[in-house]
């Protein structure tokens, strides 16, 4: 079982910079692959990045490469979302969330990939 608390939304300025974590519960984490969502009002959740569990693999959309950067710090049970350069279209509620399965290399991209989720933190970038 893992428990996920994000923190770091807010209001900001386009160009501005945030800085999203999640902090994690369990002495499993290390064996999670991590993603961030988000979703804004009327749209599906979409995927935003991943880090693998073995740290070394990230993956991201292409709106945000280049901008957003994903890390880990295992010791401390969290993960985190750089984010630079932000955009209006960057306002969405974000998530962060646990794969379904320990160890995993399989799909990484989906919401039903993921068997554990945070409550969200809201970001809006004004223009």
């Amino acid at each position: 079982q893992v428990h996920l608390v994000e923190s770091g939304g807010g209001l900001v300025q386009a160009g501005g910079s945030l800085r999203l974590s999640c902090a994690a519960s369990g002495r499993t984490f290390s064996s999670y692959t991590m993603g961030w969502f988000r979703q804004a009002p009327g749209k599906e959740r979409e995927f935003v990045a991943v880090i693998s569990w073995t740290v070394s693999n990230t993956y991201y959309v292409d709106s945000v490469k280049g901008r957003f950067t994903i890390s880990r710090d295992n010791a401390e049970n969290t993960v985190y979302l750089q984010m630079n350069s932000l955009k209006p279209e960057d306002t969405a509620v974000y998530y962060c969330a646990a794969h379904k399965l320990p160890y995993s290399t399989s799909s990484y991209y989906r919401p039903v990939d993921y068997g554990y989720w945070g409550q969200g933190t809201q970001v809006t970038v004004s223009s």
